[in-house]
């Protein structure tokens, strides 16, 4: 992801793939009964006309994805998803540095210094979860997991310090993972963001009660084996998300991905579970109150200072 961004709610964009169509899909039918996106990346723009974070809040809103959880991945995304969060009331904040991350800094020797901005951040209204964080063996190598266990060690002790839900970045390291939350013990509201094991390890999560988030790749034609994860996880530890604008669901697979296009995924697992729609969504969105509490629980910023540029002098987004 690079700096910058022809849109001034942006902090960073997409890098550029050969081939992807740019253009963003139309809006899908609305869901009857509503959904929350329980991770995305807003702050990162993509397509040919990047959408505006409001412009993708209020395509959200329209149908049927009543709020969104922000993530962080490091300190300036993480400060700006702790304060967009404070003054848009669709939006939640997680905020932690990605295990990608964390080999670059231990090695300047700022990784301590990065941990403590997101223990001040974890403490600040509207921010109700620290993630995303966990363990990644598939873009780090053996040198820089030393880093990667020492940071997810520290994140869980944050998010139980300050009684925060957990989201966990795994890939290609299940046992790994699993095994640390084990021993650390695990905080009580824990989630797979975009889950990405097997029957065997939603079977696992379900015996530890740990929340598992399914996003666009549960769809994918290729997905045999996350679909039979769907299969044996317990309906009350169901969560959804785009993880955008990364993973768009079928049938725009490829092309920039956003909150309002969370309804071809509820769909999707609604159909491969042979449930109504509106019923896996009303069970989905009493799980993710019960995990980050509700959007409204603590009152947006509407004061107009001090603010920050990219908020709009009525207190939303500009």
């Amino acid at each position: 992801m690079a700096n910058g961004s022809a849109d001034s709610t942006h902090i960073r964009s997409r890098e550029a793939t050969a081939g992807r169509d740019l253009v963003y899909p139309p809006a899908p039918v609305p869901l009857v009964v509503g959904v929350y996106d329980n991770h995305t990346h807003l702050e990162i723009s993509d397509g040919i006309t990047p959408l505006s974070v409001a412009e993708q809040l209020d395509l959200a809103s329209s149908v049927g994805v009543r709020g969104v959880i922000q993530v962080g991945t490091d300190v300036a995304t993480s400060r700006w998803s702790a304060e967009m969060a404070a003054h848009e009331p669709r939006m939640l904040a997680a905020v932690a540095i990605h295990p990608n991350d964390t080999p670059e800094l231990e090695t300047a020797g700022t990784l301590d210094d990065a941990l403590a901005v997101i223990d001040e951040l974890a403490a600040r209204p509207r921010v109700v979860a620290i993630g995303e964080t966990g363990l990644d063996f598939y873009r780090t190598g053996p040198d820089g997991r030393a880093a990667q266990f020492r940071s997810f060690e520290a994140h869980i002790e944050i998010a139980k310090r300050h009684g925060l839900a957990l989201q966990i970045h795994d890939r290609d390291a299940h046992d790994e993972v699993v095994a640390t939350l084990l021993r650390v013990g695990a905080p009580e509201r824990t989630v797979f963001h975009c889950f990405s094991g097997d029957a065997e390890l939603a079977r696992l999560c379900a015996d530890q009660g740990w929340y598992m988030s399914f996003a666009g790749p549960v769809s994918f034609k290729n997905a045999a084996t996350l679909r039979e994860a769907l299969d044996v996880a317990p309906r009350a530890l169901l969560l959804v998300e785009t993880d955008a604008p990364y993973l768009t669901p079928t049938p725009h697979r490829g092309r920039p991905n956003a909150p309002y296009l969370l309804p071809h995924t509820v769909r999707a697992m609604a159909e491969h579970l042979q449930t109504d729609v509106a019923v896996l969504a009303a069970q989905i969105t009493s799980n993710t109150e019960l995990v980050y509490g509700r959007w409204d629980a603590e009152p947006v910023v509407l004061t107009d200072t001090p603010r920050d540029p990219r908020i709009s002098p009525a207190g939303g987004l500009a």
